[in-house]
């Protein structure tokens, strides 16, 4: 039993590392084509200049796409670690009718597919859109599909990560820390400020990190929500779509995976206790 366990467990690892391998490897082969046979080791795929083996940072599209994500990716983790935290409070220190309903319908997000979180949403902002422009003949366009829509549409989802990960470090803080700094005169603001926030920094911190890895790397959502101002995981798609596979994607997706990683351990690392540490 001991040995068909390991192999299953073996067999478990390789089917996901496989395609992350496979992909990477690619990325530093000096062939036109992702694929065998092997012709040599190349950086062309990430700093060539030239055609036809111009590198990623050279390619204006995967560089403007890498721009929007990251500012889109920004926004999402500043807003939704507000929002998180808001929630916290909210559904750990307060009690209120239909407590229960509403917390579920927080989660609920998070089991609904992208897709329909997209289509939902842009036909929402369409509807009021048109609505505006046909009853008072004003444009509004920020409910068009467009970067605004884009960081409405990930918060729906990832707002609720947020939420769970810093309720979860709340429900650990002793009450009583507040209650001792009351006692000694300080505000509620300061208490806030001084005691419950700098409790909650790591787990603050950590849910900003996955909120941001996630918007970065979001499409089912984004697809449907995206104006002009493409992402790297739409400009990718269009890519795949019109030219097909290319090293240069190969070389992208090896980026993400640094990327991507490289915070997961930074997050892993903030939510160390402080007596784990020392």
């Amino acid at each position: 039993m001991l040995w068909g366990y390991r192999a299953y467990v073996l067999a478990f690892f390789i089917f996901l590392a496989a395609p992350l391998l496979s992909a990477a490897t690619f990325a530093f082969n000096d062939s036109l084509f992702p694929a065998l046979p092997w012709q040599g080791f190349t950086l062309s795929w990430f700093f060539g200049d030239t055609e036809p083996k111009l590198g990623m940072f050279y390619d204006r599209r995967l560089i403007s796409g890498l721009y929007y994500s990251f500012i889109i990716a920004v926004m999402v983790s500043l807003l939704t670690v507000f929002i998180g935290t808001c929630n916290a409070f909210l559904f750990v220190r307060k009690d209120f009718p239909g407590k229960n309903f509403f917390y579920i319908l927080m989660i609920v997000p998070l089991v609904i597919p992208g897709v329909i979180l997209g289509i939902s949403i842009l036909v929402l902002a369409s509807s009021a859109a048109n609505g505006l422009e046909n009853q008072f003949n004003f444009e509004l366009e920020l409910l068009r599909p467009g970067i605004f829509l884009v960081v409405l549409g990930q918060i729906s989802f990832t707002a609720t990560i947020t939420s769970l990960v810093i309720a979860a470090k709340l429900k650990k803080f002793d009450i009583t820390m507040e209650e001792a700094a009351l006692n000694l005169g300080a505000s509620t603001n300061r208490v806030l400020w001084t005691v419950t926030l700098p409790f909650l920094r790591s787990a603050m911190i950590a849910a900003g990190i996955v909120a941001f890895l996630v918007s970065f790397e979001n499409f089912n959502t984004t697809l449907f929500l995206v104006g002009s101002e493409s992402p790297l995981t739409i400009t990718m798609f269009d890519r795949v779509h019109k030219v097909g596979s290319t090293p240069v994607l190969n070389a992208v997706s090896f980026f993400l995976m640094v990327g991507s990683g490289l915070l997961a351990i930074l997050s892993i690392f903030v939510q160390r206790d402080k007596s784990a540490r020392n």
